[in-house]
């Protein structure tokens, strides 16, 4: 089972569609689901201190919903990047170690907690561009259909 679970609720239709076409698509290969945590509010005159306040609350609650025997892979600038076929034979290599329940995880927009950053078995930088957290998780979502049909052996990655 893969779950997406993410800080903050969607808002845009446009990327709640998106998200569930690929969650569409993913099910015939996997059960998949995704789950949202409350985020909290950060005015941008929030203090360093009081951000840091934020990103304790916001993993607070993403934590809770990870299982100790869960594989965390958590989207974090400060992590590896993959290419589609290398994070294709990463999840295959998951599933061939008995670990199948991969939780991807999204922080907030202020990023992750410290907490967080120590429960992560993976750390994945989607990019270097900054995107939107809900876009993120419509490209997530995309990335991991990707590799389900590569693993497959069937088209749509080229």
């Amino acid at each position: 089972m893969i779950r997406i679970i993410a800080c903050g609720h969607m808002k845009e239709k446009w990327m709640k569609d998106g998200l569930q076409e690929y969650v569409r698509r993913i099910s015939p290969y996997e059960k998949i689901e995704v789950v949202e945590v409350n985020d909290e509010k950060a005015p941008e005159s929030n203090s360093d201190a009081q951000n840091e306040q934020v990103k304790d609350k916001e993993g607070e609650r993403l934590l809770k919903q990870i299982r100790d025997t869960d594989y965390v892979i958590l989207l974090d600038l400060a992590g590896k990047e993959w290419s589609s076929p290398e994070m294709a034979q990463f999840l295959q290599s998951l599933y061939n170690r008995n670990r199948n329940h991969i939780d991807f995880v999204i922080g907030g927009s202020l990023g992750v907690s410290r907490a967080l950053i120590n429960r992560a078995d993976y750390r994945w930088k989607i990019s270097d561009c900054t995107f939107p957290h809900q876009l993120c998780r419509v490209m997530v979502s995309e990335q991991i259909y990707r590799c389900f049909r590569i693993l497959h052996h069937e088209p749509y990655h080229k």
